[in-house]
């Protein structure tokens, strides 16, 4: 099958994004797909231009009136797809519906086409209350326009529960994992010890991550005379307005300067030495804070495909039940850090044994889920 993958941002090769729509393709490819990646980015000399697979499919050129025309012309991807007898058009949202967009996807339909919409998190309205005016202003235009802009699809695909979004059916799946990306974790010597526990958590950091519970719980354990030594180590972006009013406060509060170490952004054998230090992950502890009860996160499924055990506090049936995870409470209290220490002490399964039990969740399965419930595929002839 012919299946353009519509994204509507460049990328980073620093972006856990970024990574996770290329091992989308990925999946999608090793299911025999002929997938084309279409995206928007800069060229060399600052030409806003649509690509696809690396070709120049648009330059819009520079200047304002380019801007506008990236944003309101998508007739060269319709054209693409109508020369390239497209049959399937996978899209990621942007929170960008616009009567353009409608009237691109309500061709792609008179013309045979099926397309459908991956929405990251859902609800996502509660996420944009601390991003800038232009944003939210953003926001506002995609609230006039995506009810209309979904009718035109087949389905929305989303990691939530939500039988039903914006009007339009879901298909419902998991976010995916890339065995061949991500390495096996392999506690160092020292930290097989458990004279310290090395907490880590890895995100482009947002309150929904909720690291702030994680501080606050290694202050209180020491105001509460504890005695091990905790170490949590955030790798990932940290915006200085969130450093100064959400986290410095806390580690000053509780005088915890040395527990608490930043690294920034880290990636490959960097990323892996930091995660070898530590014996235990921090997913999201916040998702409550932007009104989501249910979601099923890519960090959850990283952290168990490297094999280390972690703590999340949203409802992700994935793994609720799986005794390599430590479910907190859905709100904002500290972390209970004695009961972390008492988990991991007497935690004993293995890295692979870890890794074993998220098989399902390869990419190459959850992509094919889409195309499956889209063109009557039979599930058990594609493993």
């Amino acid at each position: 099958m012919k299946i353009l993958f519509l994204v509507y941002h460049g990328f980073s090769p620093h972006s856990g994004i970024s990574k996770k729509i290329h091992y989308q393709v990925k999946g999608l490819k090793e299911n025999g797909h002929d997938v084309r990646l279409c995206y928007y980015d800069f060229d060399e000399c600052g030409h806003r231009c649509r690509y696809v697979d690396g070709e120049i499919l648009k330059d819009y050129g520079t200047g304002s009136w380019a801007a506008i025309r990236q944003r309101v012309d998508y007739s060269c991807i319709y054209d693409y797809c109508v020369r390239e007898s497209i049959e399937f058009v996978y899209a990621r949202c942007f929170q960008n519906a616009n009567p353009w967009l409608i009237n691109f996807f309500k061709k792609l339909r008179k013309a045979g086409v099926k397309a459908v919409t991956e929405i990251p998190t859902y609800p996502y309205d509660e996420e944009f209350a601390n991003f800038s005016f232009k944003q939210r202003m953003e926001l506002k235009i995609d609230q006039l326009f995506r009810h209309r802009l979904y009718q035109q699809m087949d389905a929305l695909v989303t990691f939530s529960d939500a039988e039903r979004i914006f009007g339009q059916r879901t298909i419902r799946i998991s976010n995916g994992v890339d065995f061949d990306s991500i390495p096996l974790h392999q506690l160092s010597a020292v930290s097989q010890q458990l004279s310290e526990l090395h907490l880590i958590g890895v995100a482009e950091v947002h309150p929904w991550h909720g690291f702030d519970r994680v501080m606050k719980g290694i202050g209180e354990y020491y105001k509460n005379k504890g005695t091990r030594d905790v170490f949590f180590h955030v790798v990932g972006g940290v915006h200085p307005h969130r450093m100064k009013e959400d986290f410095t406060p806390i580690i000053q509060q509780y005088g915890i300067q040395n527990r608490i170490i930043f690294h920034g952004l880290l990636f490959g054998d960097e990323l892996t030495e930091v995660f070898n230090q530590c014996q235990f992950a921090i997913g999201s502890l916040g998702r409550h804070r932007s009104g989501i009860t249910v979601i099923k996160t890519l960090k959850n499924r990283e952290y168990a495909t490297r094999g280390i055990p972690f703590i999340y506090s949203e409802q992700d049936s994935d793994f609720d039940q799986q005794p390599y995870v430590l479910k907190a409470p859905a709100d904002d209290s500290p972390i209970n850090i004695r009961q972390v220490i008492d988990f991991v002490e007497n935690f004993s399964m293995k890295p692979e044994e870890i890794r074993r039990t998220v098989g399902q969740l390869r990419w190459k399965i959850q992509m094919q889920r889409v195309v499956d419930s889209l063109f009557s595929v039979d599930n058990n002839q594609i493993l």
